[in-house]
């Protein structure tokens, strides 16, 4: 058996002419496999070779077709046993293609490239096709096709140390000693023993937590999209001071075991920990000074399961952390928006993730965001500050998906910007009062607007400095319903604003704010709705502006009431005795001239 395997590989080398010898390359450069000749292979497979049986001829370079079924991707390059860039644990590291924590059926397919070592390099000796009568070799062949059109025939050579292969060293009872010894040592000491953790944190610092009920250190994480279906990595850190947000998507293979069971989903697993101040708080971790606890803006009810809704699912998740320079996290707040999922196969949806950070300030500690609209009168496209409780955030309005449907994601109300917006929100009917529920809560944005800042610069803490949204909702008895539901489908915005102060530098300023809601009823008998919602914003001003000036003012003449006498009975006379009296009006003429000209001065 031996002779004939020597002899038929004798004959693929001498059929091969002198100026021709076969070239060793990593991979076939620059050709491509035939159509005919590649089969739909799985990932991980090895190739198989035209006869597996040494000994055997077979005419032509041909390639057995595997048997695998299904249109999927060839992988020539199988993953490593060991990935040699997977330098951070539970965390995906980009372009390293044997990295586990990215869960990626095909890598290539989504990083730009694949890191050194990341990838098992495959070794091909490749010559011209039609040098080939009969191949016999032991390793798996291929036919490829370059650029030029012409083929080549290549053999795959099976070699460890070409293809990076790391065979791990198997530890027994025998050999243990004699790596304990050249290897062990007195104790093993963890990082944070060895090393003493910095007195602060520096941008870009993951952020320590801590879970007082298991004793366990963490890091504050802020769920990113990987890969080409935005799949939601959750062991991605945040950073400090750096305000990012994130969107990913959650698939559900069973929603009605994972409403109840899956964190994720549940408001509470975002904010049962503290984080701490600084990192040197490790190591002293019962003082909880050095401990900030998260705490929740607005309540945020649990997940429940209700017949074929899951409702309460987290579908935003905003941090606000306050700093102090060197100090290190003074102030932690979250806040959640919340959504129900219909429970189907299959069911996915977005979650998005805002962490914000902004200097502490003691004076303004109620207030959770620092930014103004204006000093003191608004600036038009500025957004219209909203106050809920003690939180001010800006006044939204809908915003639609690519498919039409109601987004997460929604708009600022821009001061003086009259804006109309709509979307459709499909949900399943439970019964009436949850449909009315939220689809107010749709329309309005969460959570609701409770008064709308007077001048851009409103503080929280001043209540004066406010004034409250006037709110009109649907009449149910307008309707003359029975059997039906009435919903609001449009809600107005009205915003009255005047300026204020010199007309040199005017300042706009609120006078008042109203929500208007449009409805109409919908029959019982629906089970799925879909509802178009509008929302319209309109500014009106009413600023009452002053008259101009006419001009100069007059002056007041006061004069006595027979001071026209001697003119009047001058010219009352006949012309004879006008003619006598010419030296009176002069001297009368003269007297009037000297009393204006003392009044003008």
């Amino acid at each position: 058996m031996f002779t004939s395997q020597l002899a038929l590989l004798q004959v693929f080398f001498l059929m091969v002419p002198k100026g021709v010898r076969p070239q060793p390359s990593p991979s076939p450069s620059g050709a491509v496999s035939t159509q005919s000749d590649l089969g739909p292979r799985t990932q991980g497979e090895t190739l198989q070779s035209s006869s597996e049986v040494p000994g055997v001829s077979t005419v032509g370079p041909t390639v057995v077709t595997p048997s695998a079924s299904g249109n999927r991707t060839v992988d020539l390059f199988p993953v490593l046993p060991i990935c040699v860039c997977d330098l951070t644990p539970g965390s995906c590291d980009m372009n390293c293609c044997c990295d586990r924590d990215c869960c990626l059926l095909h890598p290539r397919t989504v990083f730009s490239f694949c890191l050194p070592g990341s990838v098992r390099s495959s070794s091909w000796v490749c010559v011209d096709n039609s040098l080939i009568f009969r191949s016999n070799s032991p390793f798996p062949s291929r036919v490829f096709m370059d650029s030029n059109g012409i083929k080549q025939f290549c053999v795959h050579v099976n070699n460890s140390k070409l293809t990076y292969f790391q065979k791990l060293q198997k530890v027994n009872a025998t050999s243990f000693q004699a790596l304990a010894t050249e290897f062990g040592g007195e104790s093993f000491a963890s990082t944070f023993q060895t090393q003493s953790p910095p007195p602060f944190y520096r941008a870009g610092d993951p952020i320590l937590t801590y879970f007082p009920k298991w004793s366990v250190i963490g890091l504050l994480r802020q769920p990113a999209g990987v890969g080409a279906g935005g799949l939601c990595a959750e062991s991605n850190p945040a950073g400090f001071l750096e305000s990012k947000s994130t969107t990913c998507a959650r698939f559900f293979k069973n929603l009605a075991d994972s409403c109840t069971l899956d964190p994720t989903l549940n408001a509470a697993s975002y904010h049962n920990f503290t984080v701490l101040k600084v990192p040197r708080g490790l190591s002293d971790l019962q003082n909880t000074k050095f401990q900030v606890p998260v705490t929740p803006v607005s309540q945020a009810d649990s997940p429940l399961l209700a017949g074929n809704t899951c409702q309460n699912v987290v579908s935003q998740v905003v941090y606000e952390i306050e700093t102090n320079g060197t100090f290190g996290i003074q102030k932690v707040s979250v806040s959640f928006g919340q959504t129900n999922l219909t429970v189907e196969p299959g069911t996915s949806f977005q979650q998005h993730f805002i962490i914000h950070f902004r200097a502490f300030q003691q004076s303004t500690a109620a207030s959770l965001t620092g930014f103004r609209s204006g000093n003191p009168g608004y600036i038009a496209e500025k957004p219209l500050l909203a106050l809920t409780g003690d939180r001010r955030h800006s006044m939204t309005l809908l915003q639609s998906k690519g498919d039409g449907t109601c987004s997460i994601k929604r708009h600022e109300v821009q001061f003086g910007v009259n804006a109309i917006s709509g979307c459709k929100l499909r949900l399943k009917r439970v019964d009436c009062s949850h449909l009315q529920q939220e689809i107010y809560q749709t329309l309005h944005g969460s959570p609701r607007p409770e008064h709308v800042a007077i001048f851009g610069n409103a503080d929280p803490a001043q209540k004066g400095e406010w004034t409250r949204i006037l709110s009109k909702n649907c009449s149910v008895s307008a309707m003359h319903c029975t059997s039906c539901c009435v919903i609001p489908v449009s809600l107005e915005i009205q915003i009255l604003w005047a300026y204020v102060g010199l007309q040199s530098n005017p300042q706009a300023h609120v006078s008042g704010a109203r929500f208007l809601y449009h409805c109409q009823p919908i029959q019982d008998s629906q089970q799925e709705t879909e509802v178009p919602l509008t929302t319209v914003v309109t500014f009106v001003d009413i600023t009452r502006k002053p008259e101009p000036p006419r001009g100069q003012p007059r002056m007041d003449w006061k004069l006595p009431f027979d001071f026209f006498f001697p003119f009047k009975m001058v010219f009352s006379r006949g012309v004879d005795s006008q003619k006598g009296s010419v030296s009176t009006i002069l001297i009368l003429c003269l007297l009037l001239l000297g009393v204006l000209n003392l009044e003008t001065k």
